[in-house]
């Protein structure tokens, strides 16, 4: 990371390698980045603009296999695209996805939380575990967290910075570290998901033209084998590179352990005392211990609640047909589950430690979670009408189909035509951060198109989430970047976007080549990524 510069005296002095300077270059040029409101503001205009004169210019796409035809670029500055803003400025704030996940999921952690509980579990859990091993323990758990979907990438960083702080090692590495893990197995998780489900539908859908092919059947399962494997090579090198390169980096940069302030940089309010949430003795009080105890117990009932309402035949949590795949009342209520899991354990631990001494002292909390994540509120606002318009327009269809065509129009065959879609898939990532969307563009022109050259559907399904899963934590379009900085400030108060960029940066390109290189393993052995997929028709 750093070579010898001179001599004197004894000691050497040194210059900054090759990679740190450039990360620190990339880490600069992030930053220059506008603050995020101002920065979507600018995106808005920059949309409205572009499209505008894509409309005056005639510009049109058209989406393999729709019945709707060429269709054209919608301009901003005309009647109807003003319109459309004055009349659905509210519905595009209140229908913004990450609004609602992120808002009931802080909701239950602040319980948790300002009860102490949080602090007590993890003070009880980690105290007496190896300091070398937590990277990996937290690497491990930020990817199998991607079976609560969204709810990973706001639960899991924050506490593997408190797990990081109170083994004494550097919070922020664990706040980073788990973030790049959680976001990189969204896509690429080692449990079946609601995303399995959702992409294979997509497949499923866009290989029904090429059926006189003899293509197997996509379903759930199909990328099992290959997205499980990778999610463990996953959890070794996240590890890896939380031990090895990100918190060796913030040592040198000398960035604070210690959360001294919030994003307008008032300092917390309360003592240790006031605020058990605070406390980091590794020794626990009587009153924790019954605490944990009564938490635990509430827990347990919890689970047996939701299990009588999701084991038994013909169970509310079931769909119709009495399975949970493709979806089901128990796929579509993670949140919810996850805000149960963390509210009632909460709630008892409150009870038990005096925390809670009624229920205004759980609208108190649940009050200052909502206080803390206002900066988040207004930004989602102009993020919400940003994201709508890009795709209201049609600009990021527009993007995504060209992009296809150009690789389309390479005249790959083999594995570089494969590779050339991971890396168009990585590159469009920045622009539409839902996987789901991107995919029923890309899917409706490269399944048939890799089908004619020889390749399964399901394959080319696989190949989209290596490209998928990479690039999200890059992407300054991605609003989880934006609440992971919110954390960030808490502990470096000038940190910008651009500083969870160049972090992040590492663990991307690593991600993006073992992956690539265990995606060849499966290729080139003809090994199945799924029961009964292979690569090749």
């Amino acid at each position: 990371m750093s070579t010898p510069r001179s001599q004197r005296g004894g000691a050497v002095e040194t210059r900054p390698g090759f990679l740190t300077r450039s990360l620190d270059g990339i880490e600069r040029l992030g930053n220059r980045i506008p603050d995020p409101f101002v920065l979507f503001l600018l995106l808005f205009a920059i949309v409205a603009v572009a499209s505008s004169v894509l409309s005056a210019l005639g510009a049109t796409y058209e989406v393999p296999g729709s019945d709707d035809g060429a269709q054209r670029v919608q301009g901003f500055f005309t009647t109807e695209g003003l319109t459309w803003l004055t009349t659905n400025l509210v519905p595009n704030f209140i229908g913004f996805p990450p609004l609602g996940v992120v808002l009931t999921i802080l909701l239950g952690v602040g319980i948790a939380q300002r009860t102490g509980l949080l602090n007590t579990l993890v003070r009880r859990a980690f105290s007496g575990a190896p300091q070398w091993l937590l990277p990996y323990v937290a690497a491990l758990v930020a990817v199998s967290g991607s079976i609560m979907s969204d709810a990973a990438m706001v639960v899991i960083p924050p506490l593997a910075a408190m797990v990081f702080k109170a083994a004494g090692r550097h919070p922020v590495a664990g706040l980073l570290g788990s973030f790049a893990a959680a976001m990189a197995a969204f896509s690429c998780s080692p449990f079946i998901t609601s995303t399995d489900a959702l992409l294979s539908g997509i497949t499923n859908t866009a290989a029904a033209s090429v059926e006189g092919l003899g293509t197997t059947h996509v379903s759930p399962i199909s990328n099992h084998f290959l997205t499980f494997t990778i999610a463990i090579v996953l959890s070794v090198v996240a590890g890896l590179l939380i031990d090895r390169v990100l918190e060796p980096a913030l040592e040198r940069r000398g960035v604070s352990r210690e959360q001294t302030g919030t994003e307008d940089g008032t300092i917390a309010n309360g003592t240790a005392e006031e605020r058990p949430d605070l406390k980091m003795d590794a020794e626990l009080t009587p009153s924790e211990r019954g605490g944990l105890r009564w938490a635990g117990a509430a827990l347990v009932l919890t689970v047996v609640a939701v299990l009588l309402v999701t084991l038994p035949p013909g169970a509310p949590m079931r769909n119709g047909d009495g399975t949970f795949l493709p979806e089901s009342p128990l796929l579509s209520s993670v949140v919810f589950l996850v805000f149960l899991t963390l509210a009632v354990p909460g709630v008892a631990y409150g009870v038990a430690t005096r925390a809670i001494r009624g229920g205004a002292d759980v609208a108190r909390m649940m009050g200052h979670t909502v206080k803390e994540m206002s900066g988040f509120i207004v930004l989602a606002f102009v993020m919400a009408q940003f994201l709508e318009l890009f795709n209201w327009t049609g600009l990021s269809t527009w993007i995504a189909i060209k992009g296809a065509e150009a690789l389309e129009s390479t005249g790959f065959t083999g594995f570089g035509a494969v590779l050339c879609f991971i890396l168009l898939a990585w590159l469009i990532n920045f622009f539409i951060i839902s996987g789901s969307a991107q995919w029923a563009l890309f899917a409706v022109v490269f399944v048939p198109m890799f089908a004619l050259l020889g390749y399964e559907p399901g394959f080319v399904q696989a190949a989209y989430r290596i490209g998928d899963s990479t690039s999200s934590v890059l992407s300054p379009l991605n609003p989880y970047v934006i609440i992971v900085l919110g954390f960030l400030k808490s502990y470096e108060p000038r940190a910008g976007i651009g500083t969870v960029i160049a972090r992040c940066l590492p663990f991307s390109l690593v991600f993006l080549v073992m992956w690539v290189a265990v995606f060849a393993v499966f290729f080139f052995g003809g090994l199945p990524i799924g029961p009964g997929m292979y690569p090749q028709l």
